[in-house]
Parts: C-alpha cells; sequence; structure tokens
C-alpha cells in the first residue's frame, strides 16, 4: 500500500487536534462547574494563585487547567506578568450563559456519553436501544443548558413570528402543548413572553418533569404552565392552538404516532411547530463541523432512544427536512414548510 507522506501527517495532525480537544472536554466540565471560566472573564488578568483564591479551589490544581486552557486556545497567557485572560470572545463562548454563542454546557453532554459508553457498546452488539431512563444524569442537565441558548435568542424572537398567525394567537391566549419538554425551558421562555395563554409541558421521563415544575415554581408562572408525565402518544387531547417538539422528534421510536396524536389533540386551525437539528437530505451535504457533531450525539444517544421504544423507526438526528414531511403527512399533517432556519436547527410547519 502506498502511502502519501503529506496526507499522513495532515491525517496525524488532524488527530492530535482531536486528541487535544477530547482530553480537555472533562476540563471544560470542571471549569464550567467551579465558576474559573466566569470568574476569570469578570476579574482577568488572574495569577492562578489568584483565580484560586476567587473560586475557592486548589491552586496546584488551577495552575495546570489553565496551562491546558491556553495550549487550548481557550485562555489567553500574558508570558511576562504570569497573567491568565480571557478575551471577549471566549467570554462569550464559555464565560457568559446568557450569550448567543455560549457552549459552555457541552462538558457535561459529553461526559455523560462516556458513563454511558458500555450500555451503548452492548447496544451496538445486541441492536437493542438505551433510553433516555436509562442514562446517566448529567446527560439531563447538560442537554437542558446546550439547548437554553438557542432557544433563549431564537425562540420567541424569531422561531414563532415564522409561524403562520401563531404568535397573534399566543398574544390574545392560547393553549400550547410541549411535546417532550425535559427540564422545561422551552415552555418557560413561552409562558413568560405570552401571559394570556397557557402551556402544557409533557415528557415520559419524570425526573426531568419534576424538575420542570420545580423551575416553574421559581418562576411564579403560577398554574398557566403545568408540566405532566405522559409521551408523546398519550398526553391529554386539549384543542391545542399550538403543538411544539423541540429537538426530540428523531429521538421519539415512533414519530408516525405522535404526528397522528398531535392530529387528534390539536385544534382544526392548529400548528405543530418541530424545531429539529439542522441536516441536508443527503449524507454527502451533512460531512460537514455541524453534522459530525450531530451524527456523534445521534450514535450515541438519539437513535439508541428511538430504538429502546416501540416501532424503533430511529430516524437519527440528521433525518432532513423530506423524512420529517414524509413523517408528518403519514400522521395526517399534509400542510408542511420549513418556516426559518438557523446553523443548528430546521423550524419546520405543519398543519393539517
Amino acid at each position: 500500500m502506498d502511502v502519501n507522506p503529506d496526507k499522513l501527517n495532515a491525517f496525524v495532525g488532524k488527530m492530535l487536534g482531536d486528541v487535544g480537544a477530547a482530553m480537555n472536554a472533562s476540563l471544560m466540565l470542571i471549569g464550567d462547574k467551579l465558576g474559573l471560566y466566569k470568574t476569570l472573564a469578570a476579574k482577568g488578568p488572574l495569577t492562578s494563585a489568584e483565580l484560586a483564591q476567587a473560586t475557592n479551589t486548589s491552586e496546584r490544581y488551577v495552575r495546570e487547567w489553565l496551562a491546558a486552557q491556553a495550549a487550548s486556545g481557550y485562555v489567553d497567557y500574558d508570558t511576562a506578568s504570569g497573567e491568565f485572560s480571557m478575551t471577549p470572545e471566549q467570554d462569550m463562548v464559555l464565560g457568559n450563559e446568557d450569550s448567543p454563542v455560549f457552549m459552555g454546557a457541552v462538558g457535561s453532554l459529553i461526559s455523560a456519553t462516556f458513563l454511558d459508553e458500555s450500555k451503548i457498546s452492548d447496544a451496538f452488539k445486541t441492536g437493542k436501544g438505551v433510553g433516555w431512563n436509562q442514562r446517566s444524569e448529567c446527560l439531563f442537565c447538560g442537554t437542558a443548558r446546550f439547548f437554553r441558548t438557542g432557544y433563549k435568542h431564537h425562540l420567541v424572537q424569531e422561531w414563532l413570528p415564522a409561524l403562520d398567525g401563531v404568535v397573534e394567537k399566543l398574544k390574545r391566549g392560547a393553549a400550547v402543548a410541549d411535546v417532550g419538554c425535559g427540564h422545561g425551558i422551552s415552555t418557560r421562555l413561552m409562558a413568560e413572553a405570552f401571559p394570556n395563554s397557557r402551556f402544557f409541558g409533557f415528557d415520559y421521563h419524570p425526573g426531568s418533569i419534576e424538575a420542570a415544575r420545580q423551575a416553574a415554581k421559581d418562576a411564579g408562572l403560577g398554574e398557566r404552565v403545568r408540566f405532566d408525565v405522559h409521551s408523546a402518544k398519550t398526553f391529554p387531547a386539549a384543542g391545542y392552538d399550538l403543538v411544539c417538539f423541540f429537538d426530540c422528534l428523531h429521538d421519539m421510536g415512533d414519530p408516525v404516532g405522535a404526528m397522528k396524536h398531535v392530529r387528534e389533540t390539536m385544534s382544526d386551525d392548529g400548528t405543530c411547530m418541530l424545531v429539529e437539528p439542522f441536516a441536508n437530505d443527503r449524507l454527502e451535504d451533512n460531512l460537514n463541523p455541524v453534522g459530525r457533531i450531530f451524527y456523534a450525539a445521534s450514535t450515541v444517544v438519539c437513535t439508541p432512544a428511538s430504538l429502546d421504544q416501540e416501532v424503533g423507526l430511529a430516524l437519527g438526528a440528521q433525518a432532513g427536512e423530506a423524512r420529517l414531511r414524509e413523517v408528518a403527512r403519514q400522521g395526517g399533517l399534509t400542510r408542511f414548510r420549513r418556516a426559518t432556519e438557523t446553523p443548528f436547527n430546521l423550524i419546520l410547519e405543519a398543519r393539517a
């Protein structure tokens, strides 16, 4: 076999970068959990001793952590002063949870994939699924925080207005179902924006519903927001004006059955909003950095979740608009369009 040394060196370099990123994933989790990024961004430049004192952590560990972060380009290091700092751009990505590009929560997601690796390896051999209710707790918290960024900066401002007539209904007073709501971040954001409407969050994972209820209580949303344990095929009918699926339809074992249930439970002029990971319809068009992340997540989270349920259609996180359109059509929602999009999401509107 002839080996091209230039291609070999380039590939080894790529692998070194990937190994470095993988090794630093747990350090991102530590920096996020202990407030190291936030403190450095707010109070820097700081030495390792100053950052350790400000965060009540051990200087020797912080010193090594800072060196790894500087080598990764996640923080800056001044050789003259021996101080570390964060640029405004680094802060937006790693330190500021309300930033539109915050990614500091990915450490929890990545750690969950390693903690559950043995379950996924077994699933590879058996072909069986691994349900959300069998996953590490950090997967639920990490997923909620990861998606919060997009929902906070796009849902009320762009996605809902892109739907035909929905915002006007919400302002007047509408009934909204948030199916697969998880910790209820999307539900709360909509409820806070539209005080005349009522919101019902449903998820089949009891722990997530418990967390959603507590968060809604802490936010003082009162009786307008309710969370209950139900699957996408069992949540109660209420003539919903809007039924939402946020980054979850592809995780379901029977998404066609879910769409049929939506058709039965929403009003005649109701709208179903599907927010799904951005994907083109062909594999070759998804071979890019975004597709790389979503295919990986689909392999270890989404596909196993679907295969653990009845039917087990296993759409995957890169299903694409054409497959989702067919799912909606089979479920009785024949009017279908792409309402808007972001680099990370497709926002699809389906109606009867």
